[in-house]
């Protein structure tokens, strides 16, 4: 059975993407409308230079384009100030890079509840929560280890984890796999790929592989700046 996507997620209108050097523009996005529903897992895919990542990068606010408007929930996010947009950062998207960016003196758990930390939350109110993410990632017998006790795969895994302890609406992740050895990196998209299966979470992810590209409900490419 064919699943219906029945509220948008994301939505990007005409964006528009130039950088400057010197006196020279460069124009990286080209007019990029799209729309991702919620509950998807959508693969953004193209050549290295492509534009991809820099999209990625503008539809969760890690960046901000130079025309166009990013909706997330129906909000426009595209020019929210640092403190807006650091607080639906924390609380309504969570980011997987292709370093793991763990702090490396941080076990296991401590790297997971860093960012309810952040935003001033109670830790003793999600201690449920991380058991139960830290069975979903199938670290449980991890959590008193430090990032040099883990091998990649395990340390991607706490990544995940880590977007995902706040519940947020939105998972982008920029080349989730790109770091790791070909085994390794199927077994983070088979979990990207349950995580949106049982708990339909909503997925952006950049990926250069076409393998795991396959894992996702749908493949946009993109060239040159342009959505082919």
């Amino acid at each position: 059975m064919k699943t219906i996507f029945k509220s948008l997620a994301v939505e990007a209108k005409n964006i528009i993407k130039e950088f400057k050097i010197g006196n020279a523009t460069t124009r990286v996005l080209k007019d990029i409308s799209l729309q991702v529903m919620k509950g998807e897992f959508v693969s953004i895919m193209g050549q290295s230079g492509s534009g991809k990542s820099t999209l990625l990068y503008i539809l969760g606010g890690l960046d901000t384009p130079t025309n166009g408007k990013v909706y997330i929930n129906g909000t426009d996010i595209s020019h929210f100030d640092d403190d807006n947009m650091s607080m639906i950062r924390r609380r309504n998207i969570g980011f997987v890079f292709q370093f793991y960016n763990l702090i490396p003196n941080l076990n296991v758990e401590e790297n997971i509840m860093l960012p309810l930390l952040l935003d001033g939350k109670n830790l003793k109110d999600y201690k449920n929560q991380l058991d139960e993410i830290l069975d979903i990632v199938g670290l449980c017998d991890r959590r008193k280890h430090t990032p040099r006790e883990l091998s990649g795969g395990q340390q991607q895994r706490v990544a995940i984890a880590r977007a995902l302890i706040g519940k947020p609406e939105i998972l982008f992740a920029d080349e989730p796999t790109g770091n790791l050895d070909s085994n390794t990196g199927t077994e983070i998209i088979n979990l990207l790929s349950k995580i949106n299966r049982e708990s339909g979470q909503t997925i952006i992810m950049v990926t250069h592989s076409l393998e795991a590209a396959k894992s996702s409900s749908r493949t946009i490419t993109v060239l040159d700046g342009l959505i082919v």
